[in-house]
């Protein structure tokens, strides 16, 4: 066999098919493996280059795969589907992933070290719990209304609610037994978000990145910690605003022959995050609007212009591009820089 100088892997649940080439660019492999083959098949080839979607498990593989000596190289699905051809099979996705790794201005995913990995587990099942949590009150207020039982909105009304029902005695037995199972398990829920919540605090006192990220205005523990586990090279950005583009805070270009065409923001890149620079970015904005806080000329002035949502966006836009530049030097935010509110209305 020639000297293989790249490989895409197209990788799933049990089957591997990769595609190699030699320096010629001519296909010199094409094997189907199954997944107790692969490192195996690898230790015995000389160290080479290795292309694969950032998908799953492929920052296990790519570990593993660097301990063998050999260079792999992670890519986003969306950047590799161009070069697919029609007829989509594992074989054609193997043969897109190889030419696509070789093309000079491909953009790569930096592999994620376990304990990365780790710390974006947790705020993954923080997120979960979140959601089965507002799911489960959704339920109890949609019971209780066919009741006739309502109460206001807040997560701290559930409570008072389900205590209320327990006590009435023209619910049915049977309903307030129900009742009862879903007010245990909203309990539970609640005492397991506080545990994984907790976690998460001490993950953010034990990074310094993350304590200096929290001191931006809008940024609070939970923003701070998600920049730092979503984004752990942020220098692979050229800017800052590629940073804020990667995360889909930037508007759509539409433009052609010349004419320029913004429309609304891409929403690529990592919902979770977004949605946290956002929620921030409204309460700043909510502070502003009241007259508290140090709010910036900038913003004031934008607020005379724009619907308050809008605002939201480009201000968590302008919050990203402060954060990567806080995580690419090492610097500390200094509001002092920042131009006060009662100075601009002067």
């Amino acid at each position: 066999m020639n000297q293989i100088i790249r490989i895409g892997m197209d990788t799933s649940k049990h089957i591997f098919q990769l595609h190699g080439v030699d320096a010629a660019e001519r296909p010199v492999l094409r094997r189907k493996l199954r997944r107790n083959q692969v490192l195996a098949f690898f230790a015995k080839l000389p160290p080479t280059v290795i292309g694969m979607e950032a998908c799953g498990a492929a920052h296990y593989w790519a570990r593993e795969l660097r301990k063998l000596g050999h260079e792999v190289k992670l890519m986003a699905p969306q950047h590799v589907k161009a070069y697919v051809k029609r007829n989509k099979n594992d074989g054609r996705d193997a043969e897109g992933l190889c030419e696509a790794m070789s093309r000079p201005t491909m953009q790569f995913v930096p592999v994620k070290t376990e304990e990365q990995q780790a710390a974006l587990m947790l705020a993954g099942v923080r997120q979960q719990l979140i959601a089965r949590r507002t799911q489960l009150s959704n339920a109890i207020r949609g019971y209780a209304a066919e009741f006739g039982l309502t109460t206001a909105k807040g997560l701290d009304k559930i409570e008072p609610l389900l205590a209320r029902i327990a006590q009435d005695e023209t619910v049915p037995e049977i309903a307030r037994e129900l009742f009862a199972f879903q007010g245990r398990d909203y309990a539970r829920l609640q005492i397991e978000l506080k545990a994984i919540e907790a976690r998460l605090t001490a993950w953010h006192r034990a990074n310094a990145t993350s304590q200096r990220l929290a001191q931006i205005p809008g940024v609070g523990p939970i923003g701070a910690t998600a920049l730092v586990m979503k984004a752990p090279d942020p220098r692979l950005f050229p800017s800052g605003r590629h940073f804020a583009a990667w995360i889909g805070l930037t508007p759509k270009d539409h433009s052609t022959a010349g004419k320029t065409r913004l429309g609304k923001i891409t929403r690529a890149g990592d919902e979770m995050l977004r949605s946290v620079l956002v929620a921030g970015a409204t309460a700043v904005i909510q502070q502003a609007r009241q007259g508290r806080g140090r709010a910036s000329p900038w913003l004031l002035a934008l607020l005379k212009r724009k619907s308050p949502k809008h605002a939201a966006v480009a201000l968590a836009n302008k919050i990203a591009r402060i954060a990567w530049k806080l995580m690419t030097t090492g610097e500390s935010y200094d509001g002092a820089r920042m131009p006060s509110a009662s100075a601009f209305a002067a």
